[in-house]
């Protein structure tokens, strides 16, 4: 690394996985001047069960997190997908093969103990500050020094001057808006019609049933599909939580404002979603308290025409927000954060035109693969969604006939897919390819 580069100030906006992951791995591959700003006033660690895809678990690896994550995660071994009306089986692919082909297993973990570990690693190093309860105005300048406004909760506003901006704010990034207004563009959010239930039982809620505590006690996901709807499913936290996410057609954010993403749900009308679903799944939508229904609308925006404006570049959900369809919501915003620890690690001077070259590095790495990714996403919803019919009944030919090979509609559980998401290792080709895109830009 430049001894100059590694001094630079760099300003991270958003504290969530990407963020968080940005900022580790840019402090792990030297730099001393990272500041991270945070709306919320700590981090308090919620929400439900993540998978951890082999691609995933190799960057936490480098960054000296997986070791900590592990403890707590839960090995995948199998995959069972089950017609939601009758339960039964249309396939089962075997994940065993995973951990000796890629060198990493697939597991699922609780998300709390992901982010707890990412925040712990970056405590842990002394170029990392974190600004919380700050809010972020609209970007001032692009360049040469990205300038924006920083307002504590109880303090009064003031300017941060950095040399390069990393936005880590999520799919309503104020900071792709302004990025994008600057470059006369425009991503408007895309209404995808479908909204989730995201449920966690616990062993207390599940042992009173046997058939149920199975479930807790596998190595398996299992997924239960229907029209215009899905469930998907599996342990976590050490075999203490079931985890359950649920997709469905949209009804309760239709005439909301589009600002609003979660909403705090009816278990009435939870029931009523799935009521034609088996018996074993109505058994466990029943043990959710009434109080503990959230519903998620599910929104992303299409593809960008670019990244990146002088010294600023979007990460995460901010650039390439997904459908939760192939589990890489988290991995593809943590790849980002590997590949920028990267890139700009090797930018060879300070100056703003080498600084938004190394960030043109990094979107020429990034961009084409996460959207790939998210049209597999998308796809994959439409293919387990479909209704009665030729198209349905020639899914579901596929699903039993490809199985044992792991050729199956699903795109998560589908072993040519696998190879493509899990085999490629984007700190590998961003260091093999820098100096060429560089020289090239």
């Amino acid at each position: 690394m430049n001894e100059l580069i590694k001094d630079v100030h760099i300003a991270i906006i958003g504290a969530g996985m990407g963020g968080l992951a940005t900022a580790l791995a840019l402090a792990k591959q030297g730099f001393t001047h990272i500041s991270v700003y945070e709306a919320a006033s700590h981090l308090g660690f919620v929400g439900a069960g993540i998978q951890l895809a082999p691609n995933m678990a190799r960057i936490l690896d480098r960054l000296g997190c997986w070791v900590e994550i592990e403890k707590e995660a839960v090995d995948l071994k199998e995959t069972s997908i089950r017609q939601g009306d009758t339960d039964t089986e249309l396939t089962h692919v075997d994940l065993r093969y995973i951990r000796e082909t890629y060198s990493y297993p697939h597991m699922v973990v609780h998300r709390a103990s992901l982010a707890t570990a990412l925040f712990n690693a970056c405590k842990r190093s002394p170029s990392i500050t974190f600004n919380f309860s700050t809010t972020i105005s609209p970007i001032h300048t692009f360049s040469p020094l990205p300038t924006f406004s920083a307002t504590p909760r109880y303090s009064p506003p003031y300017t941060v001057t950095c040399s390069i901006l990393l936005a880590c704010d999520g799919v309503k990034s104020p900071t792709r808006t302004s990025l994008l207004t600057a470059l006369n563009a425009h991503a408007d959010i895309l209404d995808t019609s479908q909204a989730a239930y995201r449920i966690m039982l616990s062993r207390a809620q599940l042992t009173p049933f046997p058939h149920l505590l199975a479930l807790l006690d596998s190595q398996a996901v299992t997924r239960w599909i229907g029209p215009s709807r899905h469930i998907i499913a599996y342990p976590v936290s050490s075999h203490t939580i079931y985890n359950i996410s649920t997709v469905q057609p949209d009804t309760n954010f239709a005439a909301a404002p589009s600002a609003t993403y979660t909403t705090r749900g009816s278990k009435t009308s939870m029931l009523e979603t799935f009521s034609d679903f088996c018996p074993r799944v109505q058994e466990m939508l029943q043990l959710v308290p009434d109080t503990e229904v959230c519903e998620w609308k599910l929104r992303v925006h299409p593809p960008l025409p670019t990244w990146i404006h002088g010294c600023v570049a979007l990460v995460g959900d901010a650039a390439h927000p997904t459908l939760p369809h192939l589990a890489q919501g988290a991995a593809q915003a943590i790849e980002d954060a590997a590949v920028l620890g990267v890139v700009l690690s090797k930018c060879p001077d300070t100056s703003p035109e080498s600084i938004n070259k190394s960030l043109k590095v990094y979107e020429k790495v990034r961009k084409e693969r996460a959207e790939i990714l998210v049209e597999l996403a998308a796809q994959s919803g439409r293919e387990l969604h479909l209704g009665e019919g030729k198209a349905r009944e020639e899914r579901d030919r596929v699903f039993r006939e490809g199985g044992a090979e792991g050729k199956v509609p699903d795109k998560w559980a589908d072993r040519e897919v696998q190879g493509m998401v899990y085999g490629f290792d984007c700190v590998e080709i961003a260091e093999g390819c820098f100096e060429k895109v560089f020289r090239a830009l």
